[in-house]
């Protein structure tokens, strides 16, 4: 009886691993997402019932899950190196050139020309075919353990097929989530009130490093190989070789992979995909040109940071040409007007976009906008709509400063003549009230998880909150009364809120939304002062004089506290509460001693805010956006933009490894 369970779990195993084959190899799947849900059912039905039987590399471990406490390092056998990025034609001949330089005269190059996709680096290691470690990238040298939740991909497998199999190898590839998948997990985050992923790739970085494998199983991430690491027991004559060999044992190539042997059929191709792109259903941000002889890869070697016989080719940002159809008016958390231009829809970057900022009225008269007008616009960053230019002037409506605010009617004013921007000065607008409470509960500010934009829509139109202090009066009776809480989700939310209450007082002073005082004004202003009474008694002259606060930010701080509305708040603050100093540790002479410091990417051992505050406790600045001014930049996985900025102009970039020594170092 045993022998025949045995038998028939064996059998489920194989034709479970032949259909994944079919599905994510091949592309053509012999059965129904329905018929193979119900052979996994059977398998996990067998393997609960006869426990005896279960195996790690099961497809079975795809769909179980369990709570982790967090992921341990798994160092890479051979590192995992970036690419330099090219983003012109031109730069990609400048390639070849410096390459040719490094090979015999007159000898032959052939390219292997990859689509970049737009996800999350991982190493899988597999040894006597079977997997033994999924890792994200981290450092390049050593990246988080996340086997756990590789072994949910479905797409990934556990055992390798056929023959020739390698006594161990590193498999290099992008975890991605599909546009699909995608749009389906931010329709369901809305519908929770919870925030939503910015892109793909985030929603992707986000599902791999969660601690329930359960829940990621659940969001179905894919994955594409495209690079080889260590590789023990066989050998490879050239990388398209080595992509068949990996479609043989399983593993999942991108179709679109081509071999060129002259580089103007690779731009060819670059420029093909480029147009090409929003027909996918994934993001794709370039595509990666590779010298495909391995001999020749040996010869040409790296740099300390890149291999000298890949490149990236980066898209330029995506544009299009619309029409204007109105503009409207934001009202900010501070009160200020931000004009707005509602479009004629018009796809961009895969997005239909339907609206750009305008950022104020100055932006209006330099670009000369009028209603009816059509327009270039342009996704910066390919996430953030905005307008470049007049392509055709058809409109005539003038855009003028509004005189009352849109939202509660409120006096409009230009405090000052130098002044960019013109805001609306009722406290009480709800407009207002609603912005400041999202930021209150931002993560840098108070991080209070599940007080997202719909929730605080909700608490504001039921007026069960007023101003910010209200959030700490709210009841699981105040919360039910809103769409799709039930007792669980209460519960979080309370627990949220209780936990906020023991921020340190630079997060508070930031959470405030005093104008001009940002997370780093906020840090300074806390330590000079460690409580809040103290810097609500702070006189204009010795706020003047503290360094990096100044005459503008010192009037701002001196009419914030000087409102009864604030001294009311502050009274709440201590009835509910709330933390109101910071003890703060001796500021240490180090490396980073007036360095100014930017960081970019995922760090893997400190979060953004407890990386930023080590680098202030070591006599550093950190800052967010990279210029000639800055010293270092602190890449983690999966840079962006500012890594780029930095290489180009010349920063210093440092992992995350040489960042530690940089603090500890004197």
């Amino acid at each position: 009886m045993g022998k025949d369970i045995e038998k028939k779990i064996d059998r489920l195993r194989d034709e479970i691993r032949h259909h994944d084959y079919l599905y994510y190899v091949l592309s053509q799947p012999k059965i129904s997402d329905k018929e193979y849900d119900l052979l996994l059912r059977e398998l996990v039905s067998l393997e609960d019932k006869h426990p005896e039987f279960k195996s790690d590399d099961s497809p079975s471990v795809r769909v179980s899950g369990g709570i982790l406490e967090g992921f341990k390092t798994a160092r890479h056998k051979q590192s995992m190196l970036s690419l330099d990025n090219t983003y012109s034609f031109e730069e990609i001949k400048d390639w070849e050139n410096r390459i040719t330089k490094g090979l015999k005269p007159q000898e032959k190059i052939e390219y292997v020309a990859e689509l970049k996709m737009d996800g999350v680096s991982a190493n899988l290691t597999y040894k006597n075919g079977r997997l033994s470690i999924g890792a994200t990238r981290g450092d390049g040298q050593s990246g988080e353990n996340v086997t756990v939740n590789i072994k949910t991909i479905r797409a990934i497998p556990l055992i390798l097929l056929g023959k020739d199999i390698p006594d161990f190898i590193e498999i290099r590839g992008e975890v991605y989530m599909d546009k699909n998948e995608f749009s389906s997990l931010n329709k369901e985050r809305e519908k929770a009130g919870v925030a939503l992923f910015a892109n793909p790739r985030n929603a992707a970085s986000g599902t791999l490093k969660l601690l329930d494998s359960s829940i990621v199983s659940k969001r179905k991430l894919k994955f594409f190989a495209h690079s080889l690491g260590e590789c023990k027991g066989i050998e490879f004559s050239n990388h398209g070789e080595f992509l068949k060999r990996l479609k043989v044992w399983g593993v999942p190539v991108n179709t679109n992979t081509r071999i060129f042997k002259k580089l103007d059929e690779v731009i060819g191709y670059c420029k093909d995909r480029q147009e090409k792109r929003e027909k996918l259903n994934y993001e794709i941000d370039g595509v990666v040109i590779k010298v495909n002889a391995i001999q020749q890869q040996k010869r040409l070697g790296f740099t300390m940071k890149s291999p000298r016989w890949a490149i990236a080719y980066k898209f330029p940002a995506h544009q299009a040409t619309t029409e204007v159809l109105n503009i409207d008016f934001n009202v900010g958390r501070t009160g200020v007007i931000t004009p707005r231009a509602k479009l004629k829809a018009v796809e961009c970057a895969g997005v239909v976009i339907q609206h750009a900022t305008l950022h104020n009225f100055d932006e209006i008269k330099r670009l000369n906008i009028k209603i009816g007008d059509r327009v270039l616009i342009e996704r910066a960053g390919d996430v953030i709509p905005k307008i470049i230019k007049v392509v055709e002037n058809k409109g005539g409506g003038i855009v003028s400063v509004p005189k009352s605010c849109p939202v509660c009617l409120g006096e409009v004013v230009k405090e000052k003549e130098e002044d960019v921007a013109y805001r609306c000065i009722n406290l009480f607008c709800p407009a207002q009230i609603e912005r400041g409470l999202l930021h209150f509960s931002s993560r840098s500010a108070m991080d209070i998880e599940g007080m997202g934009e719909s929730v605080i829509n909700q608490l504001v139109e039921l007026k069960l909150v007023r101003d910010i202090a209200d959030i700490y009066k709210l009841t699981a009776k105040d919360l039910l009364k809103l769409e799709f809480f039930k007792d669980k989700k209460v519960q979080n939310l309370l627990s949220a809120i209780q936990k906020s209450k023991s921020r340190p007082l630079s997060c508070l002073i930031y959470a405030l939304g005093i104008r001009h005082v940002g997370e780093k004004a906020a840090y300074v202003l806390a330590r000079q002062f460690r409580t809040l009474g103290n810097l609500a008694k702070a006189k204009l002259d010795e706020l003047r004089n503290i360094y990096e606060v100044g005459p503008v930010v010192a009037e701002a701080i001196v009419n914030y506290f000087s409102r009864t509305e604030t001294k009311k708040l502050i009274d709440q603050f201590k009835k509910t509460g709330i933390n109101l100093k910071e003890e703060f540790s001796k500021v240490r002479a180090t490396a980073l001693t007036g360095k100014t410091v930017v960081f970019t990417g995922e760090l893997r051992d400190f979060s953004r805010a407890e990386a930023q505050k080590l680098v202030r406790e070591a006599g550093g600045n950190a800052v967010s956006s990279v210029s000639k001014d800055t010293d270092f930049v602190v890449s983690g996985e999966n840079p962006g933009s500012k890594y780029a900025k930095a290489k180009k102009i010349g920063v210093e970039i440092v992992d995350e490894k040489k960042f530690s020594r940089l603090l500890r170092s004197e």
